[in-house]
């Protein structure tokens, strides 16, 4: 069968200038690291290992890191499955390509949140697989699309449960943060939570990573409030 991935996945992909946007430099939560990606003009420094410059909503000086520093990261106060997942997630979310999954130009948020399931544990299904071939594009529709993800989660709760942004204390690291950039019920662009926060005032502050635009510890509200003004954001809760 022939996927369709969600076309507005592909629309809103590559939509920042590289300037200097402020985002908030977080602590980490638990073992993870926290910190804003905010720069897209800073993917091919990072495909290439050198210092990304990050800063913060709050105006910020941010502060350098590098792939090397991410990949270092100690995730061993999660969960067995967690930590692989969000080992995986780090030594790949700044991949363009890949011989086993393929890499859906422009497109690829998906089909990277689904490789770091596999890597937490989780076994295909009739629903939800890749093809071997390393095709993307012959990959299941809730493989590679962020859409045919959420219908696929939703007929399938033993997987996970839909959380709204108005449930944020419930969110986890390794859930999976899915956008609906103009609100209109559709999914648009899907992630993995990489930090969960609660700050002082008893706000939540979460963090994520993903494709396309290589994203490591992007701020959920960064997204919805500068990205994509108007965006909601949506998490489904994975249980171990």
């Amino acid at each position: 069968m022939s996927p369709s991935p969600n076309t507005r996945e592909i629309r809103n992909r590559r939509v920042l200038v590289f300037a200097g946007i402020a985002a908030a430099v977080l602590a980490a939560g638990g073992a993870a690291i926290a910190w804003a990606t905010v720069q897209a003009g800073a993917d091919e420094a990072a495909a290439d290992g050198a210092a990304v410059t990050m800063s913060g909503p709050g105006g910020g000086a941010g502060r350098d890191v590098s792939q090397a520093d991410i990949e270092a990261a100690d995730f061993s106060a999660y969960s067995d499955g967690v930590a692989a997942q969000l080992t995986y997630a780090a030594e790949h979310w700044t991949d363009s390509e890949s011989d086993t999954y393929g890499y859906v130009d422009e497109n690829d948020c998906v089909n990277f949140t689904s490789q770091t399931l596999l890597a937490r544990g989780w076994a295909e299904d009739d629903e939800w697989w890749f093809d071997e071939s390393g095709d993307p594009y012959s990959h299941a529709d809730a493989w590679i699309s962020s859409t045919a993800m959420h219908d696929y989660l939703e007929e399938h709760p033993e997987r996970a449960t839909a959380l709204t942004d108005d449930e944020r204390s419930s969110v986890e690291v390794g859930d999976v943060v899915q956008f609906d950039w103009d609100d209109s019920g559709d999914r648009d662009h899907t992630g993995v939570v990489t930090s969960v926060e609660t700050n002082a005032d008893g706000s939540v502050t979460i963090l994520y990573a993903g494709h396309t635009d290589p994203t490591w510890d992007r701020s959920v509200d960064w997204a919805i409030t500068e990205l994509h003004p108007g965006g909601v954001a949506y998490y489904w809760s994975i249980p171990e």
